[in-house]
């Protein structure tokens, strides 16, 4: 599974007919990149990696017929959408077809709190139609207006709403997903239930996904809140008692601190300097109470209904990984982990953090619910000087009961820590992909049983 020969290429292309293909270098290789430059470990291993061709099926049949093909020639398969994850899963590492799914975007059927949906659908493209008939989806990425609900699924793990709903790794936030195996003669497998978690941050290795069957919300008037605090600590301890006030419906509660929002671009306005904030998303029948749970402990300096529409910059666009992005437009020396702090010791652990790393790891926390209990996931920017203080830094997390979910490794085993252990990917792709042709290098505990 080298570089494929002209003739081996050429073979190939006249194996997938009239299904649409680009094989310009440029197109490929810039096709062929994702956000993994956040991490400067992933830079060096995955920058200038490129898949052979670009093949952009337009419907389930042609996926199909490509799946079949790359069977029969031997050739890997990285299946690609909006391109916005963080860890080179859109990143071949072995050439071959980058896969562009982003023409299977059709919404199949709704009903009362649920629908079915082509895998290259964008998120917002999906809540700007249902809304209108009082539905939106549970969760979605800080990306929503570029990623796709098949690349959130691949790849993601939770984000807005997940205060509300947990990650899609908990029960009834992914209901079905329809896979197409790898093999002479591909199979249409249709999963359901736990048995869709198979699918879920598998990174593309374990079926090409095509459709995905989704539960949803009940839609409501979201408020935009920013939260001025003199003190990081008393953020996120307003944070995690907002989060626990299951009277006050919320979407997003966002503690970060100084200096960070310094870096927010439109937001400073409402950043004064040296303070750290709240980024709160709340119902508009909420609101009142949760000025009255604030009280006096910090001054709101931003309210205003979500706007996510052209042209905007809605307020989660500086919450969950857009806060590191905010920071990396102006500082390219910084860099990120991922966190999961524990639930009866939270804000002990937060503050423990806070002194033990007081500049070099600057705070930032979303709160999530985590197998039912309501802790959060910390998202800090670390100011990066080598791979060794990197490590030493996790470690010292991982010590101390805060454990990681490393942003640093481009393999589903090694960055995936709160994954739900009950559905066997490794033994799903060894039956739907028996000779390692998808997203090979990214699921390094498997072995093809056939050459």
């Amino acid at each position: 599974m080298n570089d494929l020969s002209p003739d081996h290429l050429m073979r190939l292309i006249d194996d997938l007919g009239d299904v649409p293909v680009v094989t310009d270098p440029r197109i490929v290789r810039r096709r062929s990149r994702d956000f993994f430059w956040y991490s400067p470990i992933l830079y060096e291993q995955l920058n200038g990696k490129s898949a052979d061709l670009v093949v952009s099926p337009r419907d389930e049949a042609d996926v199909i017929r490509v799946a079949a093909a790359c069977a029969r020639h031997r050739v890997p398969i990285t299946v690609r959408a909006g391109g916005t994850g963080n860890y080179g899963q859109a990143v071949p590492l072995r050439r071959g077809v980058l896969l562009d799914i982003m023409a299977l975007d059709g919404i199949k059927w709704t009903r009362p709190g649920l629908m079915r949906v082509g895998v290259g659908a964008k998120l917002n493209t999906i809540d700007a139609e249902l809304q209108p008939r009082g539905w939106e989806l549970r969760m979605h990425p800080s990306t929503k207006r570029t990623a796709t609900i098949g690349g959130f699924v691949a790849g993601g793990s939770g984000g807005i709403g997940s205060v509300n709903y947990g990650g899609l790794r908990e029960p009834g936030n992914i209901l079905a997903a329809r896979v197409v195996t790898v093999e002479e003669q591909p199979r249409v497998i249709e999963l359901r239930g736990d048995a869709a978690q198979k699918i879920n941050r598998a990174y593309g290795t374990t079926g090409i996904v095509t459709e995905l069957e989704m539960p949803l919300a009940p839609v409501w008037p979201w408020i935009d809140v920013v939260v001025v605090f003199d003190d990081f600590v008393e953020a996120a301890a307003f944070g995690y008692e907002a989060a626990l006030a299951d009277g006050i419906v919320k979407k997003l509660l966002s503690p970060i601190t100084a200096p960070l929002p310094s870096y927010f671009g439109a937001l400073k306005p409402f950043c004064p300097e040296g303070k750290s904030i709240l980024i709160a998303m709340i119902a508009e029948p909420s609101l009142e109470s949760f000025k009255s749970l604030l009280g006096d402990r910090g001054t709101i300096t931003l309210e205003t209904p979500t706007d996510d529409s052209p042209g905007q910059v809605p307020l989660y666009e500086y919450t969950w990984n857009h806060t590191t992005l905010q920071v990396l437009k102006t500082d390219r020396s910084v860099t990120y982990l991922q966190c999961l702090y524990p639930h009866d010791r939270l804000m002990e652990k937060v503050v423990e953090m806070r002194r033990l790393f007081p500049d070099e790891v600057l705070q930032h926390l979303e709160f999530i619910r985590f197998g039912g209990r309501v802790t959060c996931s910390g998202l800090p920017v670390v100011r990066y000087t080598n791979a060794d203080r990197l490590n030493e830094i996790i470690s010292l997390h991982e010590a101390r009961g805060v454990h990681i979910a490393n942003p640093h490794v481009f393999t589903v085993e090694d960055g995936s820590r709160y994954k739900r252990a009950d559905a066997d990917q490794l033994g799903f792709k060894h039956e739907v992909d028996p000779y390692g042709l998808l997203n090979p290098g990214k699921m390094r505990s498997f072995v093809p049983a056939r050459p």
